[in-house]
């Protein structure tokens, strides 16, 4: 391979969703297929059913998963090993509420043949009255919670939280959880797509059909001690840091260092535009920033510039 020497940007992965729209064109300027509901913009995913493919430089056309099995210290430098790359980057358009649900833990994905899910939201648009339901809105035990969904009440057991653009929220699997209307989420999460749901509104399909529940293994992940969640609260730029990926949130007033060599990170434009390294991104746009490129330095391309930095913590 050559010697890496500007970020590298990837073709996104439009995915159709019953609760989607059309916002990610309107907001971002995302090229769209024409007449679908695009519920989620998979930005960077190693996947067997979606692949990330490098869409500018001399990697041109390579997928995700190939840089992660042969250009693994060029590009990430020394991180844990793993399968595939562990994080996994999405936009959501939410044009109507999303199920309630939740992802297992370690002790359950094993138990249920499924995978660890955790992740972050940073609310990057929200409609007036736009909110997230989180955790429970009261203490309540697994036997209560399962009378109420068998009542369908369950809807009256989450925790429900206001938001508005710029807010962010935590979701440590176990988390009973479901994005409401009105908002556009950039989603950073471990590399996982098991999803039990628990309750879909009584939602119908363009069939007639209602989706699929899972509440059985649903119920062996809910954590019934999580009660009302709160909204993340920064230290200074930081988000959230975990053993899984760091989000810091920059206002980007002047050229800046992105992380140290040979730490990768990558970068998703919130407002204005990032440069680094003779490549350019606009809002809802990302770039990966290799750990082995020598100008690791980004600057606003226009006023009001603002970032998000997603880094995974390097292998001690």
């Amino acid at each position: 391979m050559d010697k890496l020497t500007a970020p590298i940007t990837f073709t996104p992965i439009f995915m159709e969703r019953i609760w989607g729209g059309r916002r990610l064109e309107a907001k971002f300027g995302k090229a769209l297929p024409p007449e679908k509901r695009i519920g989620e913009s998979w930005e960077v995913v190693d996947r067997d059913e979606a692949q990330s493919v490098v869409a500018n430089g001399p990697l041109r056309g390579t997928s995700l998963h190939d840089l992660w099995q042969h250009h693994r210290s060029d590009v990430f430098g020394d991180i844990k090993p793993s399968e595939r790359f562990p994080v996994l980057i999405k936009l959501l358009d939410a044009q109507d509420k999303l199920s309630l649900q939740v992802h297992p833990p370690p002790h359950a994905a094993d138990e249920l043949g499924g995978e660890c899910k955790t992740e972050f939201w940073y609310v990057a648009a929200a409609d007036p009255g736009a909110e997230l339901f989180v955790g429970l809105d009261k203490p309540m035990s697994r036997e209560a919670f399962e009378k109420c969904i068998h009542a369908g009440t369950i809807a009256d057991c989450v925790h429900s939280v206001p938001v508005q653009t710029g807010d962010a929220m935590f979701l440590p699997s176990g988390r009973f959880h479901a994005l409401g209307a009105g908002s556009v989420i950039v989603e950073i999460q471990q590399n996982s797509d098991t999803t039990y749901r628990v309750f879909d509104w009584n939602r119908r399909d363009a069939n007639g059909e209602q989706r699929q529940l899972h509440v059985q293994p649903a119920l062996q992940c809910i954590d019934f001690d999580d009660v009302r969640p709160e909204l993340v609260q920064p230290e200074g730029e930081t988000l959230v840091r975990n053993e899984l990926f760091e989000v810091q949130k920059w206002r980007l007033i002047e050229p800046r260092e992105i992380t140290p060599k040979p730490q990768f990170a990558f970068v998703c434009c919130l407002t204005g535009r990032v440069g680094c390294g003779g490549v350019e991104i606009a809002p809802g746009q990302f770039m990966l920033i290799p750990a082995s490129v020598s100008d690791r330095v980004v600057s606003p391309m226009e006023e009001n510039t603002s970032l998000l930095r997603i880094t995974v913590p390097v292998q001690r």
